[in-house]
């Protein structure tokens, strides 16, 4: 039996938000916050923010990560999975689990559409956000973005498929390739070959359109709200790019480019420091205390 088929014993505890449970990995000590707050990308679940976790408990800061409904470890949620059911399940599992605000948000790839839901939906609970490799509201209306978008649902419903079917168990060692510690990396074994997680995360993504909208009418975030952005590979505009315009937006804006990373290894244990270092300037800067970047 290989690594993917074998379910692990999962890190962290379950949390029940009305008759269904989310598993939550929480790090680091508790007290009065930042709670900083990790949401994974399209396909990813707690086990992506291992390596990041395990840096913020170094240095004292509590974080908490979690798999959303249907994904991972925790049990389904109702259709359709858009930006606003997300939201609302990370507002009920914080209120649930006891975790109160102020919360620094952090959110990879697909994240970059369901975080500034919950600012708009949370004013006042959020002192900032951490944007990594994320996409933003106004790339979807592009043309070129909605064939990405297309193309990226066709291999979503084709994973879910291959994963429903069983064909994904024999490739489990792929779901790793970034370095995570090993509990996590079993669990990112696991998830990868799991029909379920992939017929959700498929879901996921055929709602990038509508959840990009619900974004874009929630408004802008407040210009007051520090905004650090964090990209991959080369980024021939760099600070003017389109990814990195949350930052330029906010009074206390920061951007970084890691050219030698990818949009995976960007949570490894390569380069989770380079992610660590935006959060500690959204702490800072929410703190009054931050110099530029």
């Amino acid at each position: 039996m290989s690594a993917a088929e074998v379910r692990p014993l999962p890190r962290g505890s379950f949390v029940d938000i009305g008759g269904r449970r989310l598993r939550m990995v929480c790090e680091g000590p508790k007290g009065p916050g930042p709670l900083v707050v990790l949401e994974a990308g399209a396909f990813g679940l707690a086990a992506d923010w291992a390596a990041v976790q395990a840096l913020l408990v170094a240095e004292g800061a509590p974080s908490c990560a979690y798999d959303r409904a249907g994904m991972g470890f925790s049990d389904p949620g109702p259709d359709p999975r858009d930006g606003i059911a997300i939201a609302a399940d990370l507002e009920a599992l914080l209120a649930s689990a006891g975790a109160p605000a102020p919360y620094i948000l952090v959110g990879h790839s697909m994240a970059g559409l369901r975080l500034p839901l919950f600012v708009a939906r949370n004013p006042g609970k959020v002192l900032g956000l951490v944007l990594v490799d994320a996409a933003t509201p106004e790339e979807a209306e592009t043309s070129a973005t909605r064939a990405m978008i297309s193309q990226f649902a066709g291999v979503s419903r084709m994973a879910a498929w291959s994963a429903s079917a069983g064909l994904m168990k024999p490739l489990g060692f792929m779901a790793d390739t970034i370095g995570l510690p090993d509990r996590a990396a079993a669990e990112k074994r696991w998830a990868f070959a799991n029909g379920r997680h992939n017929r959700t995360s498929a879901a996921e993504v055929e709602s990038w359109v509508v959840t990009a909208e619900q974004a874009r009418a929630a408004g802008p975030l407040d210009p007051r709200l520090p905004v650090a952005v964090v990209t991959a590979g080369h980024q021939p505009q760099g600070r003017d790019g389109p990814n990195a315009a949350p930052a330029r937006r906010s009074r206390h804006g920061y951007y970084v480019n890691v050219a030698r990373a990818n949009h995976a290894s960007l949570l490894g244990s390569k380069f989770a420091g380079e992610i660590v270092k935006a959060i500690d300037f959204v702490r800072a800067a929410a703190a009054g205390t931050a110099s530029a970047p």
